[in-house]
């Protein structure tokens, strides 16, 4: 989609319009090689890009998962991965499991730098699938096996194994 401009320069100024519309007008400059005006239209030159634009898919997922997609996306776009594949896979994985889900994934992923929907998947089949429960572990001295304990602390276990062995119990 092209649009016609007609430009109008004289020895003061130049002006660009859009039929009778003034679009711009710049001082005129008679030094060869010289760029002016261009950042006031780098954005809007940006957003008529084809590549910049926003695929259907990418404006779906956006919509579906909120600012942590959008900055999940642009992490994704600086690896080397197909960022429209990436994206159908990331669509699948919201339908599967639902936009709540795939945000918390892609939290999970996005702290550990881990860019990828194959990422995703894992995450969510982990905290999705049911853990199988391992049977307990019965020790022979029936006190070890009544000690509920802090599962990051071994104290109350070294406090036992430790005492002196004299004790009758160990009889």
């Amino acid at each position: 989609m092209g649009f016609h401009l007609t430009i109008k320069a004289d020895s003061q100024s130049v002006a660009i319009y859009d039929h009778d519309h003034e679009v711009a007008r710049y001082v005129r400059c008679w030094r060869r090689g010289q760029t002016l005006g261009a950042e006031r239209f780098e954005k809007e030159l940006l957003e008529h890009r084809p590549a910049a634009e926003r695929s259907a898919a990418q404006r779906r997922l956006v919509l579906q998962l909120g600012e942590a997609g959008e900055s999940y996306l642009r992490g994704l776009a600086e690896t080397d991965r197909s960022l429209s594949r990436q994206i159908n896979e990331l669509l699948s994985l919201v339908r599967q499991y639902g936009p709540e889900s795939v945000v918390a994934a892609i939290s999970k992923a996005q702290c550990a730098g881990a860019f990828g929907a194959d990422y995703i998947a894992n995450i969510l089949m982990q905290e999705q699938s049911a853990r199988e429960m391992q049977p307990l572990l019965l020790l022979k001295d029936p006190r070890l096996n009544e000690l509920a304990t802090d599962p990051l602390s071994l104290v109350d276990y070294d406090a036992l194994i430790l005492t002196p062995r004299s004790e009758s119990w160990l009889h």
